[in-house]
């Protein structure tokens, strides 16, 4: 019978919700939570550990987390580490490529993860490691787990793997050599003239080398005049009043806040905060204004360098926030925007 760990983060692992994000590593015997899924689909292979640990532990503490978690694997046997899987929980993604990363650099042994497109995950471990594509929530389990069981199968039997697209994996940009049965087919020659009937007679083909597709924003005309224009201040820096209102996450932000500066010539320390996880936050949460500059900015609109400061300013974390919500962050922003026919925005990163 072959070991298994996995991985869980709070929620699967059964301590609680956001509340419980700070949960810092633990391990404990056996299987639970997606564990027990896990059990029924490994075939002579069991969970025989689970290490669980918080999202915003992991996020925010990752060479601590790290470092125990594999203080506490160092001695138990391990044929296989699974982590997940994680759907498209943004920070759980980040937390399941950092672990399965550690654990085959550190400890050698395999591991894989299962993630949704839509994660910064993806983008950020699919070159390290095998991850598999995932739901977009709980409700996909069983077909997650049933996808990543029958390669971790294949491989504890040492049977050979198919490819990316055959066992349901993001493509690491890794090519292997494959002798197909038709022996015509091992020609580039012919399997390309192949193509080229099936495109000529509009049929559907695959091509052997995919070219990745970039969104290219284009970039905006130079605003004319500065000391008429409207300009409004955004950051990704997390900063946001102490309580932090709106709950925006410390990183695969999801969350947005717009906050009222009108009365305001500076933001003021113990007012204001960050709350971003990918940096140290102390220079910020002594003085706000070295990532929200509102008091340079207001200094420009006295002295006629700009037309006027737009009474709102807007707040997201950028670290792990995947392209499809900043996208979807700024569409419900922009209406705040034309309503006060702002002519220029500053986004303020870190």
């Amino acid at each position: 019978m072959k070991n298994v760990i996995l991985y869980l983060n709070q929620f699967f692992g059964g301590v609680g919700g956001e509340d419980k994000a700070d949960q810092e590593p633990y391990i404990v015997e056996g299987a639970i939570g997606p564990g027990l899924a896990f059990n029924a689909a490994l075939k002579d292979a069991q969970i025989t550990h689970t290490v669980v640990c918080g999202d915003n532990f992991m996020g925010s503490n990752t060479d601590e987390a790290v470092r125990r978690i594999m203080e506490m694997l160092k001695d138990k046997p391990m044929d296989f580490f699974i982590a997940g899987p994680a759907f498209q929980a943004g920070r759980y993604t980040v937390a399941c490529g950092n672990i399965c990363k550690a654990v085959m650099e550190q400890l050698g042994v395999p591991a894989v993860t299962s993630m949704n497109e839509e994660t910064p995950g993806v983008n950020m471990f699919k070159k390290d490691m095998i991850i598999f594509k995932g739901g977009n929530s709980a409700a996909k389990m069983r077909k997650d787990v049933g996808t990543i069981c029958k390669y971790v199968n294949k491989v504890l039997a040492g049977e050979p793997t198919g490819g990316a697209d055959a066992e349901g994996y993001f493509p690491r940009g890794i090519r292997h050599e494959l002798f197909l049965e038709d022996k015509r087919e091992n020609t580039a020659a012919y399997r390309g003239v192949q193509m080229l009937i099936k495109k000529m007679n509009k049929l559907p083909y695959q091509t052997e080398l995919v070219i990745p597709k970039k969104d290219v924003v284009p970039i905006a005309p130079a605003v004319k005049d500065l000391s008429k224009a409207v300009i409004a201040m955004l950051n990704t820096g997390g900063i946001v009043p102490v309580d932090n209102p709106d709950r925006i996450q410390s990183a695969s932000a999801t969350r947005w806040g717009r906050y009222d500066i009108s009365k305001m010539d500076r933001l003021a320390k113990g007012e204001f905060k960050t709350i971003h996880a990918g940096f140290d936050p102390a220079a910020a949460n002594e003085d706000p204004n070295v990532i929200m500059p509102i008091d340079a900015m207001r200094a420009y609109e006295k002295e006629g360098k700009i037309g006027r400061l737009h009474p709102w300013f807007y707040t997201t974390v950028g670290t792990g926030t995947t392209e499809a919500e900043a996208s979807r962050m700024a569409k419900e922003i922009i209406p705040f925007l034309q309503e006060d026919h702002v002519d220029a925005v500053i986004m303020i990163s870190t």
